[in-house]
């Protein structure tokens, strides 16, 4: 089996195909000026996008990490988005924990994969 890397970069692929699974890097809000809600929910749009880009979809999603700056702050009201956007009859396995982050304005990032 061939492994596809897609955008590479010096430090991580946008996401990595290998044996039917996509395996999506971290990802972070572009815009990082709003609250944790406004975050997470251009996180899940681009989940969605790189997911489309790789020929998948939510609905395939495996697995997805989260990684909070502040989990007693922030894990309900990230959690309001997420339910609003998986599906409760075929959620994905998730594990969610505090994390430091690379930048300070940076409140999540998720990491997914996907089945094909």
């Amino acid at each position: 089996m061939e492994i596809v890397h897609v955008g590479s970069k010096p430090r991580a692929s946008e996401y990595i195909e290998f044996n039917n699974v996509v395996y999506v890097s971290g990802l972070t809000a572009p815009n990082r000026d709003v609250g944790i809600e406004g975050q997470t929910q251009q996180v899940l749009d681009r989940i969605d996008a790189v997911l489309a880009k790789a020929g998948t979809h939510k609905g395939k999603i495996l697995a997805v990490q989260v990684f909070l700056a502040n989990i007693d702050r922030d894990f309900d009201a990230m959690n309001t988005v997420w339910d609003k956007w998986t599906d409760p009859d075929h959620a994905p396995t998730r594990a969610t924990v505090q994390a430091p982050m690379a930048r300070k304005p940076i409140l999540i990032e998720m990491v997914v994969q996907a089945a094909k």
